[in-house]
């Protein structure tokens, strides 16, 4: 009975103390739950969202649904906009701040790098933009009629400042953006830009500005400033250029640390990964433009030769650093030798110092010693009037470490000279031609140019780097160092002066003179490749367009405001030539036309194919 009295209690007690526990789980329970219930539902609260009945550049177009640059991703991928805009999301804040800047201080806050970019020449500039940007009938109207005034404000040297500032003076979207985010899906990109027919494209990956350097997606500035004078200078339609910028990445921290920079912060891309995404580029655009013309543009040393081999034999392709700087240089010599009273054959006879062994002045280089062979040498005697140097001096065989491999071929021999002195080579080799493209500012000096004209009457000096700050030496500085005997030519725009009472003309040698006649006569003529022969003509014609005034000034280029008589006469070279070679297509209207009208009705049929800014009759349908 004890026991089971004793049993009863305990069991008593465990019940009571199973109770409690249960309760205190119960109660934590319900608290938790407390805890987790939902906010309480707000049918006040609408969704934000708003239908768009509009994609891709009709959005961008709109002010009422443009966000520019703020535009998120998802809304990219779902109104056709990706590839349209920077592939870096600025924040409307951010907006906000940059427009209050210019409001503040105007366009010119961003100042100028350059002493030839003055606040006036960014007054213009924002002036053609806003033309540009309402009515580019009117805008290429104004911009041919005053071609020669207003090619240096969207072009060379200003184009420079545009790209420096890209990021701060971005409004509206132009151009395609392709970035390595894209990657695996740059077919479906490419179909977000509108046109149907595309006959002209510049690319860049901003890796080598003009002598500005990396400028990462800023680079585009490029691309948009060559093509504004493919359709001035060429009569290619508006509608059917596509400016690219190709952003990699960039190496420039002062860009990666803005703020406001909208390319991909990151190093640039290198190696295999490099080529491969530039490879599905070309296939993207040629799949969608297979007629297309591709001109590359400042592409870095380590890349521009590469790429340009990787596709020229394939493509209709070309380098305007490369190929259009040299074939621009060459008809310069040419025009040099006629303002001497030499006809083009004394090419094989000058002898050359040059300055600067990137890609752009060995592509002069190699032009030059092809051009020299067609006049009785051979390649390898034209190598031997070559004088390189880079930083460390003269190139030759004794040059410890890499030497490039287009370098290499035109290394002296003579090795005890290795890493001689600009100074010293001039004494040494005598040279007619001194070409700069070093883009180092006041390279050449009173005693290299003094030097010259002691083994030469009349020499010929180029200094070739851009923008105007780079320059090896200015117009006066060449006519003052020479005694007004020198023939001077540069990259950007110099001024004509006066020495000892008599005009010294000043020559700007810009590949303008050469790449839209080139590009104009490899499309219209449905060129296959672009090959040195068409390029060599292209040299001749421009001497072909100077007058025997400009010839009697020392003039060693034409006028730029005839740039649309200089660019016909080249496309209809080029396209001669383009036949000679065998590489024109099939259906090639151009080639049935010289075969039954010769150069003047190819003269004719060219000219029908450029552009003419005018209004024409709108009609609704």
């Amino acid at each position: 009975m004890m026991l089971s009295r004793i049993a009863r209690l305990i069991l008593a007690r465990t019940s009571s103390s199973s109770s409690r526990q249960a309760c205190r789980h119960a109660s934590s329970t319900v608290t938790e739950q407390r805890e987790q219930e939902p906010p309480p539902y707000n049918p006040d609260i609408k969704d934000s969202s708003v239908i768009v009945r509009k994609k891709g550049v009709e959005v961008l177009h709109d002010p009422w649904w443009n966000k520019g640059t703020s535009f998120n991703y998802v809304e990219r991928d779902a109104l056709g906009l990706r590839g349209l805009l920077p592939p870096c999301e600025i924040p409307f804040q951010k907006q906000i701040e940059r427009f209050m800047t210019e409001y503040e201080y105007g366009i010119a806050h961003v100042a100028p790098k350059d002493e030839t970019v003055t606040p006036e020449n960014i007054r213009k500039w924002k002036a053609l933009e806003s033309l540009q940007n309402r009515n580019e009938v009117l805008f290429y109207k104004i911009l041919l009629d005053n071609f020669e005034e207003m090619a240096p404000i969207v072009y060379t040297p200003t184009v420079g400042w545009c790209c420096q500032n890209f990021h701060l003076i971005y409004r509206q979207a132009r151009g395609l953006f392709i970035s390595e985010k894209d990657r695996g899906i740059m077919s479906s990109l490419v179909h977000n830009w509108p046109a149907q027919k595309i006959h002209a494209i510049v690319v860049t990956d901003g890796s080598r500005i003009l002598g500005l350097g990396d400028l990462g997606v800023n680079g585009l500035g490029i691309s948009i400033g060559k093509l504004d004078i493919y359709c001035a200078g060429a009569g290619f339609h508006p509608s059917r250029v596509m400016p690219v910028v190709i952003d990699v990445g960039t190496n420039n921290e002062q860009l990666l640390n803005h703020p406001l920079y909208f390319g991909l912060r990151r190093q640039r891309l290198e190696g295999d990964a490099y080529y491969e995404l530039i490879d599905e580029f070309m296939r993207a655009v040629l799949a969608r433009y297979p007629n297309v013309l591709i001109q590359f543009e400042d592409f870095s040393t380590n890349h521009a030769q590469a790429l340009l081999d990787r596709y020229r034999d394939h493509h209709l392709v070309f380098n305007d650093d490369i190929q259009g700087t040299a074939t621009t240089v060459l008809g310069g010599i040419y025009g040099a030798l006629a303002v001497k009273g030499l006809s083009a054959s004394a090419l094989a006879s000058q002898q050359f110092v040059v300055c600067g062994a990137g890609s752009a002045g060995m592509g002069v280089v190699s032009f030059l010693a092809k051009a020299m062979s067609k006049h009785g040498i051979t390649e390898e005697e034209a190598r031997q009037r070559f004088w390189i140097l880079d930083v460390d001096g003269l190139i030759t065989s004794g040059r410890d470490g890499h030497v490039p491999d287009f370098v290499r071929p035109f290394a002296r021999m003579d090795a005890e000279l290795e890493g001689a002195d600009l100074l010293s080579v001039i004494q040494h080799a005598k040279p007619t031609v001194l070409i700069g493209a070093s883009t180092v500012g006041g390279l050449f000096t009173s005693d290299h140019l003094g030097e010259m004209t002691k083994h030469c009457d009349r020499p010929l000096v180029m200094a070739l780097s851009n923008p105007t700050s780079k320059l090896e030496c200015t117009s006066e500085q060449c006519a003052a160092w020479t005694k007004g005997r020198g023939i001077y030519a540069a990259g950007s725009p110099q001024p004509d002066c006066v020495y000892d009472g008599k005009e010294v003309a000043s020559s700007q040698a810009n590949n303008m003179y050469i790449f839209p006649g080139l590009a104009l006569g490899a499309s219209v003529g449905k060129a296959k490749v672009i090959t040195d022969a068409m390029l060599m003509k292209a040299s001749e014609s421009l001497v072909d367009c100077i007058t025997a005034e400009e010839l009697e000034r020392g003039s060693i280029y034409p006028k730029l405001g005839s740039i649309r008589e200089i660019s016909l006469e080249i496309a209809c070279s080029v396209i001669e030539q383009a036949v000679r070679d065998g590489v024109t297509k099939a259906e090639s209207r151009a080639v049935e036309v010289l075969a039954e009208q010769g150069r003047e009705g190819l003269r004719g049929f060219v000219r029908s194919r450029m552009f003419i800014p005018s209004y024409d009759p709108l009609v609704y349908v």
